[in-house]
This record gives structure tokens, sequence and C-alpha cells, in this order.
């Protein structure tokens, strides 16, 4: 594995923070060699510095975008966490419903979810499964699932909908897997009827939300950490500014508002936290 030196990680920590807002912090050495590594010997680059040089000249930003794609890889799985797919099941689901209902009782009530983080797609689909469940499904109601990520990999791996037997096993268990997806092969691909309900789109946090609408639910969880405070704050503002009055924002089980938005108000249900806007 090519080592990085520190002023090739000082330049690099500045070029994915230009071009990502990813904010990597002292100590992360080893995200940047263990991600990156893979290209640059694909590129044949002897040195991080090469490899920069390279991103840099190339201006159809081929490089960039596999930069992208390698640095933002995050964890993740079905149902992960559990709670806020219980929060929306139980509380948040139905309360939209009802009111929903009350204030447009000709049409079928619509809901909007966003998942501002979706990576491969596992959340949208977990939310999918979550309504079916109880018995929310686009017959009865107006349902759009939209999923943004800034990796071009993720966002198409999402919109396939198939993932192998280790990604399935994480998070899903054998009634829920033989109920919501097909056997191809080695692997496993969601079935038709929650694909349709999920639509999919490169988005980077830090550019302008153009284009995306109101929503009745955000999700934007575990990305933050990857953030400056103040760029968490500025996109937090933004957010407020796509979701609805009455709406909800759901962090990570770990993470809060407390030192980055004033613009929320907290609150609780069971073991699950939940924001809505002042």
């Amino acid at each position: 594995m090519i080592k990085i030196t520190p002023s090739e990680f000082t330049l690099f920590k500045k070029y994915i923070l230009d071009i990502s807002g990813i904010a990597l912090t002292k100590g992360k050495e080893y995200l940047v060699e263990t991600r990156l590594n893979p290209l640059a010997e694909e590129l044949g680059c002897s040195s991080y510095q090469e490899l920069y040089q390279k991103a840099k000249s190339d201006f159809k930003k081929e490089i960039e975008k596999k930069i992208i794609d390698a640095i933002s890889t995050n964890e993740t799985y079905f149902f992960r966490d559990k709670s806020p797919f219980e929060l929306l099941q139980f509380r948040i689901i139905p309360d939209l419903i009802d009111k929903r209902s009350k204030s447009r009782s000709k049409i079928r009530p619509s809901i909007r979810l966003w998942s501002a983080a979706s990576s491969t797609g596992q959340e949208i689909y977990s939310i999918a499964m979550a309504l079916h469940e109880i018995n929310v499904t686009p017959k009865d109601y107006n349902i759009k699932l939209l999923g943004t990520d800034i990796s071009d990999a993720a966002i198409a791996k999402a919109s396939y909908g198939k993932y192998n037997k280790f990604e399935v096993a994480r998070g899903l268990d054998q009634k829920r897997l033989n109920k919501y997806f097909v056997k191809d092969k080695d692997s496993w691909k969601i079935k038709d009827e929650l694909r349709a309900m999920a639509q999919f789109k490169k988005l980077n946090l830090m550019k302008p939300f153009m284009g995306l609408g109101k929503f009745d639910i955000v999700l934007c969880r575990n990305v933050m950490i990857y953030f400056t405070s103040e760029d968490r704050r500025k996109i937090y503002e933004k957010i407020a500014k796509v979701l609805e009055p009455d709406g909800y924002l759901l962090l990570g089980s770990t993470e809060s508002l407390a030192n980055d938005s004033d613009l929320f108000i907290p609150k609780r249900y069971l073991k699950s936290v939940f924001y809505q806007p002042k």
C-alpha cells in the first residue's frame, strides 16, 4: 500500500473538502490510504501527489467521481438502529396520514420522504418495507420516497436494488427477505412493487437543493459527522426550508442538533428523538 505523506494528506484534505464538503480531520490518513490506494494503483500512480495531479488534469472529472465514490462510501445496512423505523410505523406515519386525510379529504393522502444520504439504498427500501407492513402502499396513498447521495456508484446500486448475500444478511430476517426480494443467482433483488416507490438521484448536500420540493419527513442520519460545524449549520438551514411546517426530521441514534441548529424542536417517542420545525 502506498503511504501518504503529511503534505499529501494536507493536499487531499483540502481537495476532498472542495469537491464533496467532507472534512477529513487529522488522524484520518489511514482512511485516505485504504480508500484511495486501489485507485492510485489502477492509474499507475506511485504517490498520492501523482494521483492528485491526474485528478486535477482530468477535464472529464472521471477520476474526481471515483475519488468521491471511494471517500464517501459509508456504513449502511437494512433497518439500521431499528428505532427510526418503529418511530415511522407507529408515530410519524399514522400522525401524518391523520392530518393529511383531514386537510385533503377528496384526494389520496400524500407522504413525501427524503433520505438525504441514502448510500446504496438500504434505508429507503427499509422504509418501503416498513410502510407495507402497516398497509401504507401506493394503492391508497400518494407516496414518494427520494434517496440522494453524492456518490454515482451508490446511486447506481440503489437504483438497481440488487444486493449480495452478505448485504441482505445485515438487518433482514428470512421472512422479510422472502417477502420483499426475489432470488437472482447469488444475489437478491428488491421486488418491483417496492422499487417503484423509490427514486434516487445524485445530490451534494453542500450545493443548493434545487428542484426537490417539500417533504413531510427528512432522514439525515449518520452523515453530518463528515462535515464541519459551520457546514452542518448551513445544511440544516436548507433542510428546514424543504420541510413542511408540520414535518419531521430524523437524525442518527448518536446525533443531536444541540450545537448545530436552533430551527427545530426536539421531541421524544418511546426511545426515539425526532425534530420538528419551530
